[in-house]
């Protein structure tokens, strides 16, 4: 079907139903007319027209039973009822069956015009509304979070208990292990999944800012606070608020998280009236807040009600069975957003990838791929473009590369270094230089220097 929005015209007028065919026609519509109500509703299938526009006073079948008989095919398609006779009653009545709009007779073509293009916009609006929801709760679903290894089975079978009990959760794990993908997954399987998941970093706002920025604060209640400014609790009212980095939070936030916690309303900054919100807190940290309760810097009683229920995050590098399925993803992801068609990782380069430690975890995963999928011109990402971005065990004769590896790939790094050792040898040991004219990064140079465990002695 053409991408041009198709519209039914019925009028019995021919006169009238021929203008408004050209008028439509002429401003880029794919246009049908009818002169019979019964031969337009019987042509009307769902899903092939965006916009109906019909005559109300009309012989056999008037506008109003055909304004029903295809809303009950197509709740959804927007129709323009169109009369001489507008009368307040007719149009309450029309309303009331689903019209989108009026159209009094006499009008202009610019009028037509104008109607049409807003019934248009508010059905495209509430598919792009519907295809978000729809996005959101795809995206957020246990099934589409990728991994199959046993640890990540009980943090989501963990979580899926959780997610319908309306109670605070504190996530841990190293950074780049998902935890706010995790928070996203539990709000989205809630009870509260239809209202807002609010999430602020708390280590990356300076404290001065961090407490409005969660309470918001009155008009007059420091220099600069001109007006009411309403916080992230406040605008997370009926959802949840994920707060990542929790162990972060300066003290006097923590007292005022606390008493929120306990009574469900805290004091805007200057207000003296408390204002009552309904949020569930989720939180996160990859420090070890324990050790910050004993040393005096996180308060006890918060960390306990932050801490209801724990749900940890284990390590990419304790999550090995994951690492195939999750390169796999981040290749689609990227094969989709730039139409290329590399089909995964070499057994070499998958090799190196199981053997990687992955100290930022699923974060430095998805980069690595990234990186790699735009240096690779090949079919698979192979192992000597992967290195350039994770370290590789070197073997005994220094080249890096592991016992599977085929004779290309040792002849490919052999070359590589005898080219890394002339081209510093040439530049006399400059690596800036060097990098220059190879057209490489000079991070790249250093990582390439390292992992053949190239010498000064190799190029002076």
């Amino acid at each position: 079907m053409s991408d041009k929005k198709r519209i039914m015209v019925i009028d019995n007028e021919e006169g009238l139903c021929r203008m408004m065919e050209a008028v439509l026609l002429d401003n880029g519509y794919a246009v049908k007319a009818f002169l019979r109500s019964f031969e337009a509703v019987e042509a009307f299938v769902a899903g092939q027209w965006d916009l109906v526009v019909t005559d109300i006073k009309m012989p056999g079948m008037d506008g109003l039973e055909v304004l029903q008989k295809i809303k009950i095919k197509d709740p959804t398609i927007p129709v323009i009822m169109v009369t001489a006779y507008a009368t307040v009653e007719m149009s309450i009545q029309a309303l009331r069956r689903g019209a989108y709009d009026m159209l009094t007779k006499p009008f202009e073509p610019e009028e037509l015009l104008y109607r049409v293009k807003n019934a248009l916009k508010h059905t495209q609006l509430l598919e792009e509304n519907r295809e978000l929801r729809e996005e959101l709760v795809g995206k957020f679903r246990f099934d589409n979070i990728i991994g199959a290894s046993d640890g990540l089975k009980a943090v989501l079978e963990r979580v899926e208990k959780v997610a319908i009990r309306d109670t605070s959760v504190l996530i841990t794990g190293e950074s780049g292990t998902g935890k706010e993908l995790i928070a996203q997954a539990i709000h989205y399987n809630s009870l509260r999944k239809e209202k807002k998941f609010v999430a602020i970093n708390c280590g990356a706002l300076p404290e001065s800012l961090l407490e409005s920025e969660l309470f918001g604060y009155k008009k007059g209640a420091f220099t600069g606070a001109k007006e009411n400014r309403q916080g992230l609790l406040e605008a997370a009212d009926g959802g949840t608020l994920f707060l990542d980095e929790v162990g972060n939070l300066p003290m006097n936030v923590q007292k005022t998280l606390l008493r929120f916690l306990q009574e469900q309303e805290f004091h805007r900054i200057g207000d003296t009236t408390p204002t009552k919100v309904d949020v569930r807190i989720l939180s996160a940290t990859n420090s070890d807040l324990k050790a910050a309760v004993r040393s005096g810097e996180f308060r006890e009683d918060l960390y306990y009600r932050l801490n209801v229920v724990n749900i940890h995050l284990p390590p990419l590098r304790e999550r090995k069975a994951d690492i195939p399925l999750l390169a796999a993803h981040f290749i689609a992801l990227q094969n989709k957003k730039f139409g290329t068609m590399v089909q995964g990782l070499s057994p070499e380069a998958l090799e190196a990838a199981l053997g990687y430690s992955w100290m930022g975890n699923i974060r430095q995963m998805k980069n690595v791929i990234e990186a790699s999928l735009a240096m690779e011109s090949g079919d698979y990402i192979s192992l000597p473009v992967i290195s350039q971005f994770i370290e590789v065990p070197l073997t005994e004769d220094g080249t890096g590369i592991v016992a599977e590896e085929g004779e290309y790939t040792r002849a490919l790094s052999r070359f590589e270094i005898e080219y890394l050792k002339g081209l510093l040898r040439k530049n006399n040991g400059n690596i800036e230089a060097a990098a220059r004219e190879a057209g490489m990064n000079m991070a790249t140079i250093y990582r390439k220097i390292k992992k053949y465990n190239i010498k000064k002695e190799d190029y002076s």
